[in-house]
């Protein structure tokens, strides 16, 4: 399995914002036009491009759907999208706007009937947000916490036919701390799907560690604040990735 560096766009109140640990007290914006920034990454040789609709997440339904979609529509690489997504509705629009894989976290806990159509009809183009507190999945832009374990979701949404999931240690995110590996790779390993790590990359060799998990599933990682703050230069990690993963 490949492994591919996804830089995160954050979008609250149109624009490119970073929170620390979710809390959207405490945001720092790093560009006034996401799509310039969007632009940007792929300049730098980005593969893929993760979106994540802040406003939309707190809201309960897509706030920022056509900033998004025209950013899909002006790059020419894949985009993915998470935020407020809970209906078909929503995921059709996306999809069929342009976004190459829609990410579904909340609703994946609270509406079992949504998650088995939109895995039914949709397939490899959904995404499974696992949004976490010391492994107990988060719902509501992380606002409340379950009592359900990441794993054990993950395996039932399995059966349901996921193949993707995105797993965000949020204690860790924005804080440049470095990813939860062992949670990380105990995941891929639970459920034989791919998983994409977020929170906590902070240095080059974060995302060495984990393409070491390639084989396990551990298909890639999402990166904001590192890259923003020029801890990780985009271009030449992706040089020195491609020679040797």
């Amino acid at each position: 399995m490949s492994f591919t560096i996804y830089p995160a766009i954050d979008i609250r109140g149109g624009k490119c914002v970073r929170l620390f640990q979710g809390d959207y007290a405490q945001e720092t914006v790093y560009g006034e036009s996401p799509l310039d920034v969007a632009k940007q990454w792929v300049e730098q040789g980005a593969n893929w491009l993760h979106l994540v609709d802040l406003d939309g997440a707190k809201a309960g339904q897509p706030v920022h759907a056509e900033l998004v979609l025209s950013i899909a529509r002006s790059v020419d690489v894949p985009v993915q999208i998470g935020g407020g997504i809970r209906t078909l509705d929503d995921v059709a629009a996306y999809l069929e706007g342009g976004v190459a894989r829609v990410i579904i976290g909340t609703a994946a806990l609270e509406n079992r009937a949504f998650m088995e159509q939109a895995l039914s009809r949709y397939g490899n183009k959904i995404a499974i947000g696992l949004d976490c507190r010391k492994g107990f999945v988060a719902t509501r832009g992380w606002l409340e916490t379950s009592d359900v374990k990441a794993e054990d979701l993950a395996r039932e949404l399995v059966q349901l036919g996921a193949e993707t999931f995105i797993y965000t240690d949020i204690s860790r995110d924005g804080t440049l701390t470095g990813p939860n590996i062992e949670e990380i790779v105990s995941l891929a390993r639970a459920t034989s799907k791919q998983v994409i790590a977020s929170g906590g990359v902070s240095v080059e060799q974060d995302l060495f560690a984990l393409a070491n998990y390639a084989a396990d599933g551990v298909g890639g990682a999402i990166v904001g604040k590192a890259l923003y703050t020029d801890a990780i230069n985009l271009a030449e990690t992706l040089v020195r990735m491609n020679g040797s993963v």
